[in-house]
């Protein structure tokens, strides 16, 4: 690397030295590259495979571990397995920090109910959301987007104007959607597509949708084990239900096949 400001070399320029690394150092480009491959392999050494789905799940004799950067989470039938499982971790050097049954993930409250059921929320980056578009205290609204609206490019129409960050709610409504509200997810690729090039009407899109989320910020998604059942899910398309004849020409996406 490159040598820090301040840092001066008793011959020569300085410019023309760098610097050989010999351990990890947090902020290079690698960096996540090879703290992750640290770390695979120490989850090998014991036994661990890796998912050929997903890279950052791993699994081993009933045990599921699932790691997002520094944070993971165990699954697995009982504490008793659990705790060894970690003991055993803890023994290849790896400083790893037991913080019991988890009630915050990457954003995500987890909530167990006595009847067994866990609901999945995301209150703190709603509220987050509400404070950054602006909205006040008594505007809610009971759906994400208006029924008789369907957005398009909007080129006659004037450039958006709100006061906040398009693309920043944008980031933060997808990773909601995709997460723990599902309900939203057509209203937020609706307004996604426009990311490059808003309008007024893409900005008041927002403002409905974020209304929607003020009167809803406890809804999220409750799963309830069943040993008996598997898992399922549901795939819908509107076969191209917003095409528009006269915007077709300028606006390609409108015959497009939406999901959600």
């Amino acid at each position: 690397m490159e040598l820090p400001q301040g840092i001066e070399t008793k011959y020569g320029n300085s410019k023309d030295y760098v610097l050989k690394l010999l351990a990890n150092l947090y902020g290079q480009k690698q960096a996540g590259r090879v703290w992750n491959q640290y770390l695979v392999k120490k989850l090998q050494g014991i036994g661990f495979k890796q998912s050929k789905v997903d890279e950052c799940v791993f699994y081993r004799s009933g045990v599921i571990f699932i790691v997002y950067i520094d944070d993971g989470i165990f699954l697995g039938k009982s504490d008793k397995q659990l705790k060894s499982i970690i003991q055993e971790i803890k023994s290849t050097g790896l400083d790893v920090e037991d913080q019991g049954y988890p009630s915050n993930y990457v954003g995500v409250n987890i909530h167990k109910h006595a009847n067994g059921t866990y609901k999945f929320t995301q209150r703190t980056l709603i509220d987050s959301i509400i404070e950054d578009v602006g909205v006040q205290a008594n505007h809610t609204k009971p759906v994400p987007a208006k029924a008789t609206l369907h957005l398009h490019a909007f080129k006659n129409s004037s450039k958006f104007d709100l006061n906040f960050n398009y693309r920043s709610i944008v980031g933060k409504l997808n990773y909601i959607a995709q997460i723990t509200r599902p309900d939203i997810m057509y209203a937020t690729h609706q307004i996604a597509k426009y990311s490059a090039d808003p309008r007024k009407e893409h900005g008041e899109a927002i403002l409905f949708l974020v209304k929607y989320l003020k009167r809803t910020k406890n809804l999220g998604l409750k799963f309830k084990p069943n040993p008996k059942q598997g898992f399922d899910c549901f795939c819908d398309a509107d076969f191209s239900g917003n095409w528009n004849k006269l915007l077709a020409p300028t606006d390609p996406s409108t015959a497009k096949s939406r999901s959600g």
